[in-house]
């Protein structure tokens, strides 16, 4: 009889343990080159996830909301997501802005009309495919002006903000928050968070708080040029960890998955 009851409590206990276990779920990004691996924040993010998370960063350097369908990268997102029976769910995070911006031949969009629609039509691509769609707005660039950052981008983020309310999604205010970060920093400490070291002419003049043209250097090893849009390793924790804590506040069933 003891041997029974030994039997009941520890089969109990086995089955109360692994409810409590998160079961797996899948983290798609999708974007443009300051969400994509090794110049954005997507690696940072998902080396704050738990094991239980597939993260795959499958942003690309230098797309928009039209060049990434166009050149088939969305098309390599809607595949992924015909094959979901090993998750619990699928999240579709999705930031744009940087590429869609005038002066981007080839892959800037209209902010009035074309970007939302872009953005419309992936969010309810991924709905009908079964994905929770989250939108994220756009990280800021890093360039000062008399002391002041110049976030270029905040209509953008106006932009996606409208669409995420339109379609009845979580949105990551990553724009506002990032912004508010760096203008905190200064251009001093801003500036070491870029994939590379700031190069001696943006050292001499960075402490009078405007921001110089980032100079068209190569960098020792193959490296990455420094620049004020991309990140290094330190920009990509500290970014990736912002996004991380925007999205357990905006969808806190992920809470569980998110180790902070």
């Amino acid at each position: 009889m003891r041997d029974m009851r030994s039997f009941v409590f520890l089969w109990l206990t086995t089955i109360a343990s692994a409810a409590a276990q998160p079961v797996p779920v899948r983290i798609i990004l999708v974007g443009d080159s300051t969400v994509a691996p090794i110049n954005g924040w997507g690696s940072g993010f998902c080396a704050d996830v738990a094991p239980e998370v597939t993260c795959i960063n499958m942003a690309k350097n230098g797309r928009s909301t039209s060049t990434y369908r166009a050149e088939g990268s969305w098309a390599q997102v809607m595949e992924s997501l015909k094959h979901s029976s090993n998750f619990h769910a699928t999240y579709v995070l999705i930031q744009f802005g940087h590429n869609d911006q005038p002066g981007k031949p080839g892959r800037s969009t209209d902010l009035a009309t074309e970007f939302p629609g872009n953005l419309h039509q992936y969010v309810q691509e991924a709905k009908n495919a079964g994905a929770r769609p989250v939108l994220i707005t756009s990280l800021t660039r890093r360039s000062f002006q008399n002391g002041k950052l110049k976030n270029d981008l905040e209509a953008w983020a106006a932009a996606t903000k409208k669409v995420a309310m339109e379609e009845g999604i979580p949105v990551l205010d990553l724009n506002s928050d990032s912004a508010a970060a760096v203008q905190k920093m200064g251009p001093v400490e801003a500036n070491l968070l870029a994939t590379s070291p700031p190069p001696p002419s943006v050292l001499e003049t960075q402490a009078s708080g405007t921001s110089i043209p980032a100079p068209k250097t190569e960098v020792e090893g193959g490296a990455p040029p420094f620049d004020y849009t991309h990140l290094g390793a330190k920009g990509a924790a500290l970014f990736g960890r912002m996004v991380a804590q925007e999205l357990i506040e905006a969808v806190p069933d992920l809470q569980p998955y998110v180790r902070l």
